[in-house]
């Protein structure tokens, strides 16, 4: 009896020594998917973090790319706008300090000396809005890439389901019953 359960015992603990060792040669072939490096790409290139992210995504999975050109254009809009309100700053000020100096009015004939200063202030305002979302948007970028990198192993499985059934406790009391299967 002794000799039949040191078998086992032994067999056991091979058993438990070998499927350890197949876990560390299955851990170590798994590629683990950084979000800091993820930040990092999209800090330094917009849109390389979800670049990254779709790389490593699993094949029916992919659908980070669509997101780059929408940075792109969300940084070149924002840019257009803060470049455009720039001069037209810069114009209405070269016109107010040329009129204050005796100038007649060359570019701007149908605004006066107050109008041109209103405009001034309107469009410089615009252009730091426009800066703040240059701003905006590459920190998006950033956040959208590193958050996405988290789900890139996040696997929904069918096996999980949710059921919600209304439930009555006693005669005067009524509730929610939530039920969560995992199969």
């Amino acid at each position: 009896m002794r000799y039949f359960l040191g078998v086992i015992i032994l067999f056991c603990l091979s058993a438990k020594v070998n499927a350890q060792d197949s876990l560390t040669v299955k851990a170590d072939t798994v590629k683990t998917h950084s979000w800091k490096k993820a930040a990092l790409f999209s800090a330094v290139v917009p849109g390389s973090g979800q670049i990254y992210n779709h790389i490593a995504m699993p094949k029916g999975k992919k659908k980070a790319f669509w997101k780059v050109p929408l940075i792109y254009a969300g940084l070149g809009a924002t840019t257009y706008f803060a470049i455009k309100n720039n001069s037209l700053k810069n114009d209405y000020k070269a016109e107010y300090e040329s009129r204050k100096v005796g100038n007649a009015p060359a570019n701007f004939l149908e605004y006066d000396s107050q109008s041109l200063l209103t405009l001034y202030a309107q469009h410089r305002n615009r252009r730091d809005f426009a800066i703040l979302g240059i701003g905006l948007v590459y920190l998006l970028n950033i956040v959208d890439a590193s958050i996405e990198a988290h789900f890139v192993n996040f696997d929904i499985s069918e096996d999980l389901s949710l059921s919600i059934r209304p439930t009555m406790y006693n005669s005067m009391s009524y509730g929610v019953s939530f039920q969560f299967k995992f199969r």
